[in-house]
């Protein structure tokens, strides 16, 4: 029988801390699906279609191995789509407590709707503190946000020259 996990996040932008917890779970299951989804709470800065493409980028730039699918999902629950591709885990990366407590509730729901079960993973220490909204907020304050992104999304998310305008690069 085939494991196959969902990473489910908003990716508004994919960080380091998020490719880093990617790698590890494409190791533990024999596919992956990360999945970009629309969180009604939060006020995105990159269209989803676009967080999807630098999301493959940065998976086709690190070179992980195994099967890595990435997709979008804004319809419905997320164990919908984990029942539509026989995922029977979710994979999330938790930073800190405040984490734990937030996605412990819906790891219980998930796994009574569906019997998914969750996973979580702690990520390198090195990525703990980073989140996509300091990245978003470093951006937007002209800062640069390398050492917390892939290469993609730090080219992409280039100020122009006017030090007070974030303009976002586009790929040629």
């Amino acid at each position: 029988m085939r494991r196959i996990a969902v990473v489910p996040g908003s990716f508004d932008p994919v960080t380091l801390g998020h490719l880093d917890v990617i790698e590890r779970a494409a190791s533990l299951f024999d596919e992956l699906h990360v999945l970009v989804v629309h969180n009604p709470d939060k006020s995105a800065l990159l269209p989803i279609g676009q967080r999807v493409s630098l999301l493959e980028q940065s998976i086709v730039d690190a070179g992980f191995g195994g099967t890595i699918r990435v997709a979008s999902w804004s319809v419905g629950l997320l164990v919908d789509y984990c029942t539509d591709v026989g995922a029977s885990v979710i994979v999330k990366g938790i930073r800190s407590q405040v984490d734990v407590a937030y996605e412990t509730p819906m790891a219980i729901v998930n796994r009574n709707l569906a019997g998914v079960e969750t996973v979580f993973l702690l990520p390198d220490p090195a990525h703990a503190h980073v989140s996509s909204s300091l990245v978003r907020q470093v951006a937007a304050l002209g800062g640069d946000v390398a050492p917390y992104v892939p290469r993609a999304v730090a080219e992409y998310l280039q100020p122009d020259t006017s030090p007070d305008l974030l303009t976002v690069a586009r790929p040629e």
